[in-house]
């Protein structure tokens, strides 16, 4: 995920730029908030909304409506251009559409236009710059596209897991081949990163036709992608820095080691659509993984995107360490093992962590932009010296 470039965080202007792009990130906040709500019912507990259809939409509103959100906007933001925006903008009304009493076919519909807008940028993108980083995350926009529209012919989302879990998975890998590039790869390493990337897509398609040998293909990919990730990533070296660098790090390579976990699980135990396999493979992904990586980047994306700053506090690292060690007790303890309880208390304090890391996260920022703004104001208002005032100065 690449900043792009502008104002600095924190100005009047830079404010003004990141108070339109606010609705769409409000957006995609309101699809966690519902998703996160809808995981309460489904881990059988009392949830502050009761909607009828939230535990039925649970995994597209999480993936499309929330993710999907963010990916298109920071996609947008850093193609700079008006046309940028349907991508965002569709994925975001379709989750909140979900929310509402209208006719699924809506949300389907505007979930699959914005899928199809965000490939639409990645073909801009390649005009401007062709790279084997673009390849991935356009593999990925398709993914999601594909599974857009097996969503709205009727496919379940079991059914089509493995295209959604391509989309984020060949998204993050893309951009962190971007930062690793910054250490000049060899030709060798970009061709073997092509190859997992080739492997997984391939894996995502046979899924539909001969599950069983599809799933096995994909878990095995997954693992190459992982460990391809682990040796070129630039995290391992970070992991010895302080503050930012660190927690940076620390998030990629738990991320890795839950991708890693949810592949070995497809490898070994093949096609999952229900029961305590099902729920570790989906939530070794989308929370180990990708809500790590979220994690990870916030404090990049967040200046980038909404031009407010975010700086790194311990109640982040906080948060990111409550997400792993609650997802242990409810993958490893509770899915594993078939312990409920286990499952239960894990799941809870799952949606806890999350929530902890959007409030640090908001409440650091509203700290920061305030400092900047009283900075700037202070600066405005001293006054200015000059050679009159210089009591040296002959008069």
């Amino acid at each position: 995920m690449t900043p792009v470039s502008g104002s600095a965080p924190g100005s009047t202007a830079a404010r003004r730029v990141g108070a339109r792009r606010a609705p769409l990130l409000l957006a995609a906040g309101l699809c966690l908030l519902a998703g996160l709500d809808a995981a309460l019912g489904l881990l059988g507990l009392p949830a502050p909304v009761s909607a009828g259809r939230l535990p039925q939409v649970h995994g597209m509103l999480m993936v499309l409506g929330f993710a999907g959100t963010l990916v298109a906007l920071e996609r947008a933001v850093a193609l700079g251009r008006p046309w940028a925006w349907p991508a965002p903008g569709c994925l975001g009304a379709g989750g909140l559409l979900l929310l509402g009493p209208v006719d699924l076919v809506v949300p389907r519909l505007l979930f699959v236009a914005g899928c199809a807008a965000l490939v639409a940028l990645y073909v801009l993108f390649w005009r401007r710059q062709p790279s084997a980083a673009l390849i991935a995350q356009a593999a990925g926009a398709v993914s999601a596209l594909g599974a857009a529209l097996l969503w709205l012919g009727g496919i379940d989302v079991p059914r089509m897991l493995p295209w959604l879990v391509a989309f984020l998975v060949l998204t993050i890998a893309g951009e962190r081949l971007e930062l690793a590039r910054v250490a000049v790869l060899a030709p060798s390493a970009e061709r073997t990163f092509l190859a997992c990337v080739g492997a997984v897509t391939a894996g995502v398609a046979a899924t539909l036709l001969w599950p069983a040998i599809g799933t096995v293909l994909l878990g095995a990919a997954l693992l190459a992608l992982v460990a391809w990730l682990v040796v070129h990533d630039v995290a391992r070296r970070l992991l010895r820095a302080t503050g930012l660098p660190r927690f940076t790090a620390a998030c990629l390579l738990a991320g890795y080691a839950w991708l890693g976990l949810a592949g070995a699980l497809w490898l070994l135990t093949g096609p999952v659509t229900e029961g305590t396999r099902y729920d570790a493979v989906v939530h070794a992904v989308f929370l180990g993984f990708v809500m790590s990586m979220i994690m990870a980047h916030a404090p990049v994306i967040l200046p980038a995107v909404l031009r407010r700053p975010l700086p790194y506090r311990p109640a982040l690292a906080a948060a990111a360490w409550l997400l792993h060690l609650s997802l242990a007790l409810r993958v490893v303890v509770g899915d594993l093992r078939d312990v409920r309880g286990a499952w239960q208390l894990g799941g809870v304090l799952n949606i806890v962590a999350v929530l902890l890391f959007v409030v640090s996260a908001a409440t650091a920022s509203v700290a920061a932009t305030r400092r900047a703004s009283a900075k700037a104001t202070a600066s405005a208002s001293a006054p200015t010296s000059s050679p009159s005032a210089d009591p040296r100065t002959p008069r």
